[in-house]
């Protein structure tokens, strides 16, 4: 410490004591909103860790401290000079509110046991989960981020987490605009965004873990690879970001890989520290407070536009610069508020709590508690049939077990125990994993059934809960007054008007309009892989003689008297553009026999999207 904090400590020691006596009883969470809760799907947090040995010896005291309980609330104490050369100090105190706040008696495992542990079986079941370091330079977060790691890998490969998944692992390096495989040499990648808005890591070597010390030897070999330098707060500081991928392969084919990121962000560095830096190490501080600038300026704009949505009041489009840098590239799926991915994220704001660097906490802290957006809590909502959200368990399981389909999907083994608007939260390969284990469901019912209790959330949301007349207020609708049902789904879907139909084998029943799974012989030239579709248009003997369908030949040939009745002309029925979506292509017509169909299938427009989805 300088001269003049050096002087006054015995001063500075009796106002702090002063300042924590007042406020011992206060929390900050108690000031907010009481209306309002935190987002259990951004969890901020801060790790002061402790005065070190040599630091004591130098004569450093706390300047930051986080208050008792763990309430998330912390002060920040600093010395202002008078502005006269011989008036008394003041003391300034700077308090912010967080989700947590951890001291320096707090392990990493105590940590990893509240934060990250929950994050592990969400990338398991196919959600996102991303947990990043950052902080000023020698405030601990690369032996946090080790110390997380570790135990990640132990918590993955430890045979506790439900059925098996390959997974895969990739660490790669940040440095300016430059971006390297630890685990290849340090060789150069490229991160590059597809067609779909998703980040790729192009160059990147993927790794397959079988068991924790293979993930563990793979995280030492990078960190051999990595930038470090002597700064003047640290003799090996970590001059580059450091990304390490876990990607879990999801078992089901089509959906997408769970994926879990750890980040150390390259600690950032104020103007007294660069002091005495060489040019080349100017250029390379600015780079790293640059790019930190640019995921201040994401996170202030996903905050701005988390609150505009939570107070419903429209404001223009918010900018969140992403590819300004690579590493808001990488870190899309936290800030974009528009992802349709499932994302739980932990920010851990690392923080040297001693006196002379209380200012740079103090911006870390700041920072930090910018990107916790509060929530309106949820108001008691009385149940409604058509709003899944207001389901308890009970009415969920009901549900499912009378609107999944033929065979039922279980609704016990769908929502062992969650609510409607806890199963809503679900990623999508987890539910799809849990239709699955019902006897007879493949994928496609999933995935239909999925579809179709997303689609009635939606819409529920459109309409504001209003209840029909005609809805029974007892319980979710189980299929009656199907006639009613019937007259509103024909507006929009290839349902069958007869309310009995379901009754009678597909094959007996054929008619206009009617969409079948078919398979196509092998050499027909429009085959797709997986599923194929066709809309019945006519029977073949309906057509005019000069008709051909995609081929080329005649539809309607004489001497096909001993298959008379049984073939039909059918539209194709092709992928759209978008997930699991589907296009009438009416001009792309061919003939088929009727035992070349396999099934009806049920598809629903979305004047939304102007697709087609299948629905149950």
């Amino acid at each position: 410490m300088d001269e003049y904090h050096i002087k006054h400590t015995s001063w500075y020691q009796a106002s702090v004591e002063a300042f924590s006596a007042k406020v011992a009883k206060k929390d900050l969470a108690g000031a907010q909103d009481p209306n309002t809760t935190s987002n259990p799907d951004m969890i901020v947090a801060a790790r002061l860790r402790p005065i070190l040995e040599d630091e004591v010896s130098a004569g450093l005291i706390r300047g930051v401290f986080s208050r008792p309980n763990n309430n998330g609330a912390v002060d920040i104490h600093q010395i202002r000079k008078h502005i006269k050369p011989l008036g008394p100090p003041t003391l300034t105190t700077t308090s912010v509110q967080l989700d947590k706040a951890y001291g320096p008696d707090d392990t990493s495992e105590q940590i990893y046991r509240d934060l990250v542990e929950p994050l592990v079986p969400w990338a398991w079941s196919g959600g996102v989960s991303t947990v990043f370091a950052y902080g000023q330079t020698g405030s601990g977060k690369t032996f946090t981020v080790s110390e997380i790691e570790q135990l990640v890998a132990k918590s993955l490969m430890s045979g506790g987490l439900e059925g098996e998944r390959k997974v895969y692992a990739c660490i790669i390096e940040l440095a300016g605009n430059s971006s390297f495989d630890l685990l290849n040499s340090r060789k150069p990648i490229s991160v590059l965004e597809d067609s779909f808005g998703v980040t790729q890591l192009a160059g990147a070597l993927e790794h397959e873990i079988t068991e924790a010390a293979a993930l563990l030897e793979l995280i030492e070999k990078a960190a051999t690879f990595r930038r470090t330098a002597s700064t003047f707060k640290n003799d090996a500081s970590s001059r580059s970001h450091a990304i390490c991928r876990i990607r879990i392969e999801s078992p089901i084919p089509t959906a997408e890989d769970g994926l879990l990121y750890l980040i150390d962000l390259a600690g950032s560095e104020a103007a007294r520290d660069i002091a005495n830096h060489t040019p080349d190490r100017m250029k390379e501080a600015r780079e790293i407070n640059t790019s930190l600038s640019v995921l201040k300026d994401c996170i202030r704009g996903r905050a701005t536009v988390d609150v505009a949505s939570l107070t419903g009041k429209t404001k223009s489009p918010t900018y969140i610069p992403f590819r300004q840098s690579s590493l808001t590239k990488i870190l899309k799926h936290v800030f974009d508020p528009v992802g349709r991915r499932s994302c739980k994220t932990v920010v851990l704001a690392c923080v040297n709590p001693s006196l002379p660097d209380a200012g740079a906490g103090k911006n870390t802290l700041k920072y930090a508690e910018m990107l916790r957006v509060l929530l309106p809590k949820a108001k008691a909502q009385s149940y409604d049939p058509e709003m899944p959200a207001t389901w308890d368990n009970e009415r969920l399981k009901t549900w499912i077990d009378a609107n999944s389909g033929n065979p039922a999907i279980s609704g016990e083994l769908v929502a062992p125990t969650e609510t409607g608007s806890l199963l809503l939260r679900l990623p999508a390969p987890e539910f799809l994993a849990r239709c699955l284990k019902s006897p007879g469901v493949d994928e496609d019912q999933a995935r239909a059934f999925h579809a179709k209790f997303w689609r009635l959330h939606i819409d529920s949301q459109k309409s504001g809960g209003k209840k029909t007349e005609s809805k029974s207020e007892a319980e979710p609708a189980k299929g009656k007054g199907r006639k009613t049902a019937i007259n509103q789904e024909m507006l929009s879907s290839s349902v069958d008007p007869d309310a009995k139909a379901n009754d009678v084998p597909f094959k007996e029943r054929i008619r206009p309009g009617m969409v079948v799974r078919w398979s196509p012989p092998s050499t027909f030239p429009m085959g797709l892989p997986g599923l194929n579709m066709l809309v019945i248009l006519c029977p073949q003997l309906a057509v005019g003689p000069t008709v051909r369908d995609l081929t080329g030949d005649l539809v309607n040939r004489s001497g096909f008297s001993s298959t008379r009745g049984t073939k039909y002309l059918c539209a194709m029925v092709l992928p759209g553009f978008m997930a699991e979506s589907y296009e009438l292509s009416m001009w792309r017509q061919v003939v088929v026999d009727v035992e070349q169909m396999e099934a009806e299938v049920l598809l629903e427009y979305d004047s939304g999207t102007r697709y087609y989805h299948i629905t149950l």
